[in-house]
């Protein structure tokens, strides 16, 4: 498992995980598509547009390797700001590749990219 040095552990103040330590021995856990709903906390609509603010500061629109990033945390971005990079897609594996789908990711997270078009 790839570890992504320099890539922030957790939303700083909180207790929201971006990173895992190690391999999980029970087997990797899968990235779903999660739902967000409009109605979410605003501690968790932080949590989530901090880590697009970290995912894009380390990779920008470069493919990326899942590596030690959290699960979780990827899946309430996956399949709408964060997409597969790679065909197939093994949503297992800490080898996946990601890719960033920055239009997407700009009209969700404007406060991230600067509120426009770059």
């Amino acid at each position: 498992m790839l570890k992504h040095r320099g890539f922030p552990g957790r939303l700083p103040g909180t207790d929201f995980q971006f990173t895992i330590r190690r391999p999980n021995p029970k087997g990797v856990t899968p990235i779903t598509q999660r739902e967000r709903f409009p109605d979410r906390r605003p501690p968790d609509r932080r949590a989530d547009a901090g880590f697009m603010q970290a995912l894009w500061e380390n990779f920008g629109d470069q493919p990326f390797e899942r590596g030690n990033l959290d699960a979780g945390r990827l899946s309430w971005l996956f399949g709408r700001e964060v997409i597969a990079a790679e065909d197939p897609f093994d949503p297992s594996s800490y080898d996946a590749l990601l890719v960033i789908d920055v239009t997407a990711a700009e009209l969700a997270f404007p406060e991230v990219f600067g509120g426009s078009k770059r």
